[in-house]
């Protein structure tokens, strides 16, 4: 029988202090029964000799001090798990929240997980085709990387994530791959845009889906991911899956986890987010990667919108440590009509070299990558001179360069949401696009490839 207390003192916000608690643990769940019968969800916060401070996943509205009575369950928050999870969707919390039937667990898994040994991670070194040039080429995905999108408000990462969960694969293993996506603080239309595009697509079917309203507690936020990769965990390690775990928005994490710290009083670090944000987002990314002796894998893209579209923000800046790469949308490129708006030149995958070439992409993808972005940048560079200078100040070939610029952004990063490219396909309009240039300009080349695979110009 658990044991009850009335010794509720203060609620202030989301937290709540209970007094003169026996054997009570950080992390672990309670329930506070209201006079009415109402039952609501909390969780240990802090223990402090016989004081627990609690953290509320509902409202604090209705609870009187005096009537309300708090028992500890002995566990933390868990996550039930069985292969009939996917196809499902969930709340925040980890209950289902389409109208199905109450998954009956093979077992019960802590949503904090456990570390993977970092002795016992493989390196990760398999191509993952996601449809889009503008990733697969020049930004590769490797299977057990983390790899986030860098957004900015009002730009277009809500249909980029569902293009990637729709048509990602790893190569050769297509029956083996899962998506799991959690979306974290989204508008209700946002919500129902993800649901209805993952079930209009069938991508449900493989999918494992958790939606977590703006209206929901904060408290529901921060579980919302732990809970995503504790689904992914037993697919990857127990099931022998491959899976995709997207999660958007991490802004929207980092602002839960502010205001709870701002109401447990605690010494604020940059622009008032906790001194612990690095740590704790380390805590979220680290479960991704491969192990070993299992054949599954976990890859994890988180997305997050940065305020003022500043890189140097604590949420960008901190994720860009801890993960491997980013891919970077641009305001300026989504205004030209380039969808998905991704600006490859600040974008970045430090393990795309690990993921491609002979047996995984095609022998040619190394060569004609660099060159792509290094002649991308210099039409760049010819564009600008030829708005300070005017196109007569240009060369010959700057103006081929400057032309390059225009006909890339419009062919090879600009496909739509709808459009899923091989990487086949992706490679030749690669070259089709470096025919653009003159032979003797593309040194970065071998030229047994420029023999194979150059298109010959009429």
């Amino acid at each position: 029988m658990l044991k009850e207390y009335r010794t509720i003192s203060e609620v202030a916000g989301p937290l709540m202090l209970v007094k003169k608690v026996e054997g009570v643990k950080y992390g672990e769940l309670g329930e506070i029964e209201l006079s009415n019968g109402e039952v609501r969800r909390c969780r240990v916060l802090e223990v402090n000799e016989d004081n627990a401070l609690v953290q509320l996943f509902e409202s604090a509205a209705g609870i009187n001090l005096s009537e309300s009575k708090v028992r500890f369950l002995g566990r933390g928050l868990e996550f039930p798990v069985s292969i009939d999870i996917l196809g499902r969707v969930f709340d925040g919390l980890g209950r289902p929240i389409d109208d199905g039937p109450n998954i009956i667990p093979d077992k019960r898994l802590d949503i904090n997980g456990t570390p993977i040994n970092p002795a016992a991670r493989d390196y990760p070194s398999e191509f993952i085709q996601t449809g889009i040039s503008a990733i697969d080429g020049l930004n590769t995905l490797v299977r057990g990387q983390k790899l986030p999108i860098f957004s900015g408000s009002g730009l277009p990462h809500a249909q980029l994530a569902a293009q990637i969960a729709r048509q990602a694969k790893v190569l050769g293993t297509e029956t083996n791959f899962a998506v799991v996506f959690a979306a974290i603080g989204i508008t209700f239309e946002e919500a129902d845009f993800f649901i209805s595009d993952f079930r209009k697509t069938g991508a449900i079917d493989r999918a494992v889906l958790f939606m977590n309203l703006a209206n929901d507690p904060a408290i529901e936020r921060i579980a919302t991911p732990r809970m995503a990769l504790t689904a992914a965990e037993f697919l990857a390690f127990e099931k022998d899956m491959h899976v995709l775990v997207i999660l958007t928005d991490i802004t929207n994490y980092a602002e839960a986890l502010r205001e709870v710290s701002a109401a447990r009083k605690e010494v604020p670090g940059r622009r008032g987010y906790p001194g612990y944000l690095y740590t704790d987002l380390a805590t979220i990314y680290e479960r991704a990667g491969r192990i070993r002796s299992k054949k599954g894998s976990i890859t994890l893209i988180p997305i997050l919108t940065m305020p003022e579209d500043d890189k140097t923000h604590p949420i960008p800046d901190l994720t860009g440590y801890i993960t491997e790469g980013q891919i970077i949308l641009s305001r300026e490129l989504y205004r030209k009509g380039v969808i998905p708006p991704i600006d490859v030149l600040p974008s970045l995958s430090r393990l795309k070299d690990k993921g491609i070439g002979e047996g995984k992409t095609r022998e040619d993808h190394a060569d004609t990558m660099n060159q792509l972005f290094a002649a991308y940048a210099r039409g760049k560079e010819a564009k600008e001179l030829m708005v300070i200078l005017g196109e007569a100040a240009l060369t010959d070939t700057d103006k081929l360069y400057a032309r390059f610029a225009d006909e890339f952004e419009k062919e090879y990063v600009s496909q739509g949401y709808d459009e899923d490219r091989t990487i086949e396909q992706t490679l030749e309009i690669g070259w089709k696009l470096l025919s653009i240039l003159p032979r003797s300009e593309l040194r970065r080349i071998r030229d047994e490839y420029l023999d194979k695979y150059l298109p010959v110009k009429e």
